[in-house]
C-alpha cells in the first residue's frame, strides 16, 4: 500500500495574524488553531485550556524532584548530561532538551 501525505491548507491569514498578536505566540502555533477553525481568542484560549488540562508534565511520578534537580544543577553552574536512545522519538527528545536547556540558561 502506497503511503502519501495529506497536506491541510493553511488558515486564513488574516485569522493567523489576529490569533497571533493577541495571543503573542507564533504564527506556526496560530496556523494551526486556525485550521481548526478558531478564529477568535477567546476560543484560541479556551482551547489551550482545554489542552493543558487534559496534560501536564507534573502528571509524571517524581517529575518535581528532577526539575528541582535541574534547577539546582543550573544555579550552582553543574553540566548536565542529557542521555536518551537512538530512535526516531528518542534522538528527537534529546535534542529538544539539549536546546531548550542551552536556551534557558543563557537567558
Amino acid at each position: 500500500m502506497e503511503k502519501r501525505w495529506v497536506v491541510k491548507e493553511k488558515g486564513d491569514t488574516a485569522v493567523v495574524k489576529h490569533l497571533a498578536t493577541a495571543l503573542g505566540v507564533s504564527e506556526s502555533l496560530a496556523n494551526l488553531m486556525a485550521q481548526r477553525n478558531i478564529s477568535s481568542a477567546d476560543e484560541a484560549t479556551a482551547f489551550l485550556t482545554q489542552v493543558s488540562i487534559i496534560f501536564t508534565i507534573f502528571s509524571y511520578e517524581d517529575m518535581n524532584i528532577a526539575v528541582d534537580r535541574i534547577s539546582t544543577a543550573v544555579k550552582k553552574n553543574e553540566r548536565i548530561l542529557v542521555y536518551g536512545d537512538y530512535d526516531v522519538d528518542g534522538t528527537t527528545a534529546v535534542a529538544l532538551m539539549y536546546h531548550f536547556l542551552k536556551i534557558s540558561i543563557q537567558m
